[in-house]
């Protein structure tokens, strides 16, 4: 597997791709890859401090769900992940009016059974592609700097 990492700057707000190429199956290559993501997922972290999200990209199946939650409960005290293959409407809907981000903020928190902490969690949003306006929050949601935030998705185009 191969990792490569892109910067984009959207609306004056750095978004960190991580996109994974899958090429070789075998497990000594899958605990490399997943040490070498691991690696720039801490990276990111302590160098963004909240000031961009990261985006986990590539192939279905290839573990980035997997290794991004293992990720948020081994670096955060807290997290919420959005699968949005499985969300509800309800979850979905939160993102079509972002004008007060304490209501998104507080239902995730209902909805979800977990209580975030400003710069303690995160938020991830699991299969990004098939939620635009989620998608589209996101750099309105880092701009309001209280939680970290990744997405990871499949056949996005930027």
């Amino acid at each position: 597997m191969d990792i490569f990492a892109k910067n984009i700057l959207v609306s004056e707000k750095l978004i960190v791709i991580l996109h994974l190429t899958y090429q070789i199956h075998s497990y000594n290559m899958e605990r490399i890859f997943r040490r070498k993501l691991y690696a720039k997922l801490l990276e990111w972290k302590r160098t963004s401090n909240g000031k961009s999200a990261i985006l986990v990209e590539g192939a279905r199946r290839v573990g980035k769900s997997t290794l991004v939650e293992l990720f948020a409960q081994n670096e955060y005290e807290s997290y919420i992940l959005v699968d949005f293959n499985e969300a509800s409407n309800e979850v979905k809907s939160l993102f079509n009016n972002l004008m007060n981000k304490d209501f998104i903020f507080l239902q995730l928190q209902s909805l979800y059974n977990v209580v975030l902490k400003e710069r303690k969690s995160v938020i991830i949003f699991d299969e990004v592609q098939n939620c635009p306006l989620a998608r589209q929050a996101i750099k309105y949601l880092v701009k309001d700097g209280r939680f970290d935030y990744i997405e990871t998705g499949s056949l996005l185009s930027r």
